[in-house]
C-alpha cells in the first residue's frame, strides 16, 4: 500500500491516519533516513513535542549536517505515531544520510565532466531497469496487492527539494548541508521541475498553494473510500513522471532504487501487507515492476562516511518556505490549525487573530469577528471556492479588523500565519557530551530556550545574573549566536547588560560542531579561545578577543591570549591597528573590574600601546586623503575615550598618560600638514576637557576659516570641530564661533560653493531638530542683532550682567514648584485677632522687616535657580 503525501500537509496527514485505521497494515514504511530507526520509539516519549527534526551530522566534520524535519500535522509524524500507538513496527527507508553527507562532500570536488558521465551513467541504468522491470527473478511488483495507493487529502506532490522530509534541510550555518538535490553530483543546472506548480497550473490556478488548499485540505478526509485520494494523485504523478522523467532531480532515482530493496526486505519478512508513507512524486517509480540487479547497479560506489543520529527541536519559522526551507511551506502556524480545529475553523482562526490584535491594544470587538467571518465567507463564494482559505481570512481581516492597513497585517502573518512554535524532545534523546552539558547549564541558570525574540535583562551585581552573562559569553565564542547584545534601556552602567535571546534550531549543529573543542561549555570555550588567538591575524581581533576572554569569564585562557596579544602589538608598527585596539582592551580593563578580574598584565599591554600610539599617531596623520583622514579621526576619538577611562597611571611605570594625550592633541591641532577634519576634532576634544581657552580655539577656528584657507579644508576643520550631536549646542552657546562660521560660509566663493555643501550638510544633520533650529533663528537674527560677546569674566555667549527680569518672570512658578507659597499668604484657617485699627495680629509674631528680608533672601536664591 503506497501512501503518495505532501510533506507537511494537513490535508495528508488527515488522510494517511484514515488509510491506516482502515488497513491495519502489518507494518509501516516511511521515507526518511534508515539509521534513524533507533530513535523512533522515543516519538512516543511524552516529553517529544513536534516540530522536531532529525538531525544527522558527519562524526568527523559536525558541521557537515542534515535535517529531516516532522511537524505535528506532518504525514510521517503521523504514520510514526500511529505505528507506535498500535505496536506495528516502523522503519525508515530513504537513502541513508551516511550516503548523503559524503555524496554531497564529493560533490563539492568532482569536476563538471565527471558529473557528466556520471549522471549519463545513471540515465543508461535507469533506462535498462524500466527494459528489465517485467523481468523475473529478484523483482517484486511493490504494491501489488491490499488497497490501492491514494493522494490522501495531502499529497506531498513536490519532490523532495532540500530540507523535505526525507531530504535533508540546508541549514542556515556555515558547513551546514547545502540539501540532497543541491549537492547532487550528477545534477547539472537543470530547471527542476515544481510538480504542485504543473497540476495547479493545468487546473487553470496561478498560484499552488490555493490549488492544494481547494483540492485537499479544503475535502475533509476522505469520507467513503479513504484510499481513493492516494489514488487520484498517483494517476496524477504518473502522468508527470511520464512527461518530465526525474523532473531535474536525478538523485531521486538512487533514492528510489534504494527505497524499492528495502520495501521487498519489508515484504519478505511481513509479507504484502506493507504501508508505505513517503512524498506522491516517488509513488509512480516504488510502484514499477523493477529488478533488484539494476536497483544495486544504482547504488554500487556510492561513498559513504560515519553518521551520528538524533532528534532536535525544530520550529514553525523554520518550515516555512522563506526560511530557506525547500520543502516549506508557505503558512505552518495556518496549517496546524487546520489540522487541531475540531470545527469551523474559519471562526476559530479569525478569533485567534482577533485575540491577538487585542493583545497588541486594539479595538477589535466581537462584531468585527463577525464581520470579518461573513466577508471571508463571501469572498470564497465570489471566488468559487469551497471553503474560505487563508487567502480570504487574510483579506476580511485587513479590511474589518486592520482598517486596510498591512502594518498590523504583518503581525498576524509573523505571529499566527508562520507562528513561533519550539518544539522539544526528550532528556533520552542522543545528544554530543557538549550539548548535555549545555542542557544542564541552561536548567541550572533557568534560561529556557525559546523560538519567540525576548529581550533579557541582566545585572551583573547578581551571581546568577552574572553566570547568564558568562554563558551567552562563552557562546559566541564558541559560534552559536544564541543571544545577541542589545543596548540597556534606563541605565549606562557596566553592571547591566541586555540580551536579545532567540534559539534557532541550526544552534543544535553548532552545538555538535563545538563538541569538538571539548566536552563542557567551559573547556570548549577555553580551547576554541587559545586557538583564534593563535590563529588571529590582526592585532584587533587578539584585543578583542581578549575583552570577550574577560566578559565570558575564561582565566584560563587569558594567559595564552595576553601572549599572543603582548607579540602581536610589539610588531605592530602600523598606528591605526594600534588605535583600534587600544579601546578593546581598555573596555576589557573596565569590564573585568566588574566582574572582579585580576586584569594587572591587560593594564600593562594597554599602558604600551597607547604609549605607542602617542609617538606614532602625528606623523601617522599627515598627508592623508579625505577617507583615510576620516578614518583616522575616529581612532583619535576612540583613542581619547579609551585615554580617559585608562586614568594617568594605568601600570607601574605608565605614568601622566593624559597630559601626554593633550600634548598629542595639540600637535595635530597646529600642524598645517594634518588633514582639517583632525585639526578642527583635536581642538574640539581640548575643548570640552577644559584644556583650551574659547578665546584660543576662536583664534584656531578664525584661523582655520581665513580667506587663505581652501574652502574644502575649511569645511573639513568645521566638520571635525562642531560635528557629531553636541556640535551644534557648542555654536548655540559660543556666538562668536557661530559669528565666525557664518562669516566665514558667506564668504565662500560661488564656485567653490557646491564642493563644500555636502560636507556641511553631513556635518549640520547630525544635531538635533531644536539646534537646528535654534541655530537658524541665530543666523536669521543676523551678528546686529544677537547678544553682545561675552567681556572679563562673563561666559561665551551671555550678557556680562544677570538678566534679572527673565529670572523674575519664572520666581512664582519655582515657587509653587518648591512648596514655598506659605510663606508669602498664610492660610486661611490661621487663627489670629485683629487690633482697633483692623491690623491682625498673628500668636506667632513675627517682625514686618526681618519677615521682608527672609523673603528677599528667598527671591535671590529663585533668581539664582531662574538663571
Amino acid at each position: 500500500m503506497l501512501l503518495g503525501v505532501r510533506h507537511h500537509g494537513p490535508g495528508s496527514a488527515r488522510a494517511v491516519r484514515a488509510a491506516l485505521e482502515a488497513a491495519r497494515p502489518r507494518a509501516v514504511l516511511i521515507e526518511g533516513p534508515p539509521e534513524a530507526d533507533p530513535l523512533i520509539p522515543l516519538a512516543a516519549d511524552p516529553d517529544m513535542r513536534p516540530p522536531v527534526a532529525l538531525l544527522a551530522h558527519a562524526v568527523d566534520e559536525p558541521g557537515r549536517s542534515a535535517f529531516w524535519p516532522l511537524a505535528g500535522f506532518s504525514p510521517e509524524w503521523i504514520a510514526l505515531r500511529w505505528a507506535l500507538d498500535h505496536g506495528v513496527p516502523a522503519r525508515f527507508i530513504d537513502l541513508p544520510a551516511a550516503h548523503t553527507l559524503a555524496w554531497e562532500s564529493s560533490a563539492e570536488e568532482q569536476p563538471r565532466e565527471e558529473r557528466q558521465e556520471r549522471r549519463e551513467r545513471r540515465e543508461r541504468r535507469a533506462g535498462e531497469e524500466r527494459q528489465e522491470g517485467d523481468g523475473t527473478g529478484g523483482e517484486v511488483a511493490v504494491g501489488g496487492d491490499g488497497p490501492g495507493p491514494g493522494p490522501g487529502s495531502g499529497g506531498g506532490v513536490a519532490p523532495d527539494t532540500p530540507g523535505a522530509s526525507g531530504a535533508p534541510s540546508a541549514s542556515d550555518g556555515p558547513g551546514a548541508s547545502d540539501g540532497p538535490d543541491e549537492a547532487d553530483p550528477g545534477a547539472l543546472p537543470d530547471v527542476r521541475l515544481d510538480p504542485l506548480a504543473v497540476l495547479a497550473e493545468t487546473a487553470g490556478y496561478d498560484d499552488p498553494e490555493r490549488w492544494w488548499e481547494d483540492v485537499v485540505e479544503h475535502r475533509g478526509a476522505g469520507e467513503g473510500d479513504p484510499f481513493a485520494p492516494f489514488a487520484a494523485l498517483e494517476e496524477a504523478m504518473g502522468a508527470l513522471r511520464e512527461a518530465y522523467g526525474d523532473g531535474g532531480h536525478a538523485r531521486d532515482l538512487v533514492r528510489e532504487a534504494y527505497m524499492r530493496l528495502q520495501i521487498r526486505a519489508a515484504q519478505r519478512e511481513f509479507g504484502k501487507d506493507v504501508a508505505v508513507v513517503c512524498g506522491a512524486w516517488h509513488v509512480p517509480a516504488l510502484r514499477r515492476k523493477a529488478a533488484v540487479s539494476a536497483d544495486r547497479a544504482l547504488l554500487k560506489g556510492l561513498p559513504k562516511v560515519k553518521t551520528d543520529m538524533t532528534w532536535v527541536p525544530w520550529t514553525h519559522r523554520r518550515l516555512a518556505r522563506a526560511g530557506g526551507y525547500g520543502a516549506g511551506i508557505e503558512s505552518p502556524g495556518w496549517y496546524a490549525h487546520l489540522f487541531t480545529a475540531p470545527d469551523r475553523p474559519v471562526e476559530r482562526w479569525l478569533t485567534r487573530v482577533a485575540e491577538l490584535l487585542r493583545a497588541e491594544d486594539r479595538i477589535v470587538s466581537s462584531a468585527h469577528v463577525i464581520e470579518a467571518v461573513r466577508l471571508a465567507r463571501t469572498l470564497a463564494a465570489l471566488r468559487g471556492r469551497p471553503l474560505a482559505g487563508l487567502s480570504e481570512t487574510t483579506d476580511a481581516v485587513r479590511a474589518v479588523m486592520c482598517d486596510g492597513s498591512d502594518v498590523p497585517l504583518e503581525l498576524v502573518r509573523d505571529r499566527l500565519v508562520v507562528g513561533d512554535v519550539l518544539g522539544e524532545v526528550p532528556e533520552a534523546a542522543p545528544a554530543v557530551p557538549l550539548q548535555r552539558d549545555l542542557a544542564r547549564v541552561q536548567r541550572r541558570l533557568r534560561l529556557k530556550p525559546e523560538a519567540a525574540e525576548r529581550e533579557l535583562e541582566l545585572d551583573l551585581r547578581k551571581e546568577t545574573d552574572a553566570e547568564r552573562s558568562r554563558l551567552l559569553h562563552r557562546l559566541r565564542l564558541l559560534r552559536v549566536p544564541w543571544g545577541e547584545p542589545a543596548a540597556s534601556r534606563g541605565s549606562t552602567g557596566t553592571f547591566r547588560e541586555t540580551w536579545r535571546l532567540r534559539w534557532e534550531p541550526e544552534l543544535s549543529v553548532r552545538v555538535a560542531e563545538a563538541g569538538v573543542w571539548g566536552t563542557t561549555v567551559a573547556a570548549a570555550v577555553t580551547a576554541r579561545a587559545e586557538a583564534d588567538a593563535v590563529a588571529a591575524q590582526a592585532l584587533a581581533e587578539v584585543t578583542a578577543l581578549a575583552e570577550h576572554c574577560l566578559l565570558a569569564g575564561l582565566p584560563d585562557a587569558l594567559p595564552t591570549v595576553m601572549r599572543v596579544l603582548a607579540d602581536r602589538a610589539a610588531l605592530d608598527t602600523d598606528v591605526g591597528h594600534l588605535a583600534q585596539a587600544l579601546p578593546a582592551l581598555v573596555r576589557s580593563l573596565r569590564y573585568g573590574d566588574v566582574r572582579g578580574t585580576d586584569t594587572e598584565a591587560l593594564a600593562e599591554v594597554a599602558a604600551g600601546l597607547a604609549e605607542r600610539v602617542f609617538v606614532g599617531l602625528p606623523p601617522a596623520c599627515a598627508a592623508l586623503d579625505a577617507d583615510a583622514a576620516a578614518e583616522m579621526r575616529r581612532h583619535v576619538d576612540a583613542v581619547h575615550t579609551a585615554v580617559a577611562l585608562l586614568g594617568d597611571a594605568p601600570a607601574p611605570g605608565h605614568t601622566h598618560l593624559r597630559g601626554r594625550w593633550y600634548g598629542v592633541l595639540r600637535t595635530l591641532g597646529g600642524r598645517d600638514t594634518v588633514p582639517g577634519v583632525i585639526r578642527g576634532r583635536s581642538v574640539r576634544l581640548l575643548l570640552d576637557d577644559g584644556e583650551l581657552a574659547h578665546e584660543d580655539a576662536a583664534r584656531l577656528m578664525g584661523l582655520a576659516l581665513s580667506p587663505g584657507t581652501p574652502p574644502a579644508d575649511a569645511a573639513a576643520w568645521i566638520e571635525g570641530f562642531v560635528g557629531g550631536g553636541s556640535g551644534g549646542m557648542l555654536l548655540v552657546h559660543d556666538e562668536r564661533l557661530l559669528a565666525l562660521v557664518d562669516s566665514w560660509l558667506t564668504g565662500v566663493p560661488a564656485e567653490a560653493f557646491t564642493d563644500v555643501l555636502p560636507l556641511l550638510r553631513r556635518t549640520f544633520s547630525a544635531y538635533e531638530p531644536g539646534v537646528r533650529r535654534t541655530l537658524g533663528e541665530l543666523v536669521r537674527r543676523g551678528p546686529e542683532r544677537r547678544a553682545a560677546p561675552a567681556t572679563g569674566a562673563g561666559l561665551p555667549g551671555f550678557a556680562p550682567e544677570i538678566d534679572t527680569a527673565r529670572a523674575d518672570a519664572v520666581l512664582p512658578v519655582v515657587r509653587l514648584l518648591l512648596g514655598l507659597d506659605e510663606h508669602a499668604a498664610p492660610s486661611d484657617g490661621h487663627h489670629g485677632h485683629h487690633d482697633d485699627h483692623g491690623h491682625r495680629n498673628d500668636h506667632r509674631h513675627h517682625d514686618d522687616h526681618d519677615d521682608h528680608e527672609h523673603h528677599d533672601d528667598h527671591d535671590k536664591d529663585l533668581a539664582g535657580v531662574g538663571r
